[in-house]
């Protein structure tokens, strides 16, 4: 009996000794909030909504900074967008929006193509597909003509390619394409092409400094349009996201501040603004369901 009782210990003792040494299988370990949430600043990032959770965002532009005392520099004036986005799964999202600009309706789905992650499978970034469309329904200036309403509509398409180098720095590129169905002038193109590149300095725990450029390829516009080129904080207070920032574009969805931006940071032609968003759980995630 002792000798059983002993040689069972051993073998409990050599089973923990090949826990010790590894013997479980390979895990993949996924990179998690490569940016604290779905917009870096006017752009989207490659994060999308939790399975099962409802984003509510309210975006703010006031006026220009260079509009002087009168108008209380920009504070006067304000442009606004409301939107949702929901998470169905946990790669896939849908969202939309109205904004005061042009009185503007826009409806997007987001898809996570690539997960950046480590270990058993490792993928050295995100890949995520943006496809938008919108409606401007601003009433029309010359009433004689016939106007369609398909000449309303704007498609927007992109490729959003992030890594997450560090716990403090991500950064984001993001080839852009932007059909429109009408344009200004017969100078405009109805297609645009352009290189969109945004990142993230983690500074604390709960506040970061972001940064975005889009660059507009040559011969894509006409009508004197510059590149936007915004700058903000990222700062996070429980189930709400502030994003403050300064940006030389006052629309707020991606046909708008990429082909529509005419404001010049040389010539004081600044916004202020502000992201605001929300989180709430329509559905319980998979693992806490009955």
């Amino acid at each position: 009996m002792v000798a059983l009782s002993a040689g069972i210990q051993t073998i409990s003792n050599a089973q923990d000794l090949l826990d010790l040494l590894g013997e479980d299988e390979p895990t993949t370990e996924f990179t998690y909030a490569t940016f604290k949430t779905t917009r870096i600043i006017n752009g989207h990032s490659v994060e999308n909504p939790a399975d099962g959770v409802l984003l509510f965002m309210i975006s703010h532009r006031f006026g220009k900074l260079n509009s002087g005392a009168y108008d209380f520099f920009g504070l006067d004036q304000a442009t606004i967008r409301l939107g949702f986005e929901y998470g169905i799964g946990e790669r896939l999202s849908v969202g939309i929006g109205r904004s005061s600009y042009q009185k503007a309706y826009d409806g997007f789905v987001k898809y996570k193509i690539l997960r950046q992650s480590s270990g058993d499978r490792t993928m050295p970034l995100t890949m995520t597909w943006f496809s938008s469309m919108d409606l401007f329904s601003l009433k029309w200036q010359d009433t004689e003509r016939k106007n369609y309403f398909s000449s309303r509509l704007s498609f927007v398409h992109q490729l959003l390619l992030a890594r997450k180098f560090s716990d403090k720095f991500s950064l984001q590129v993001s080839p852009t394409f932007i059909h429109k169905n009408l344009v200004l002038t017969e100078a405009d193109d109805n297609d645009t092409f352009a290189m969109g590149v945004g990142g993230r300095l983690k500074l604390t725990q709960r506040v970061s400094v972001n940064a975005e450029y889009f660059y507009l390829m040559p011969g894509s516009v006409a009508n004197n349009f510059v590149n936007p080129l915004s700058i903000g904080f990222d700062i996070e207070t429980g189930g709400h996201v502030f994003q403050l920032h300064f940006t030389n574009t006052q629309p707020m969805f991606e046909r708008g501040f990429i082909t529509e931006t005419r404001g010049k940071w040389t010539n004081g032609d600044i916004y202020f603004g502000f992201n605001l968003s929300r989180v709430f759980t329509i559905k319980k995630p998979a693992e806490f369901r009955e």
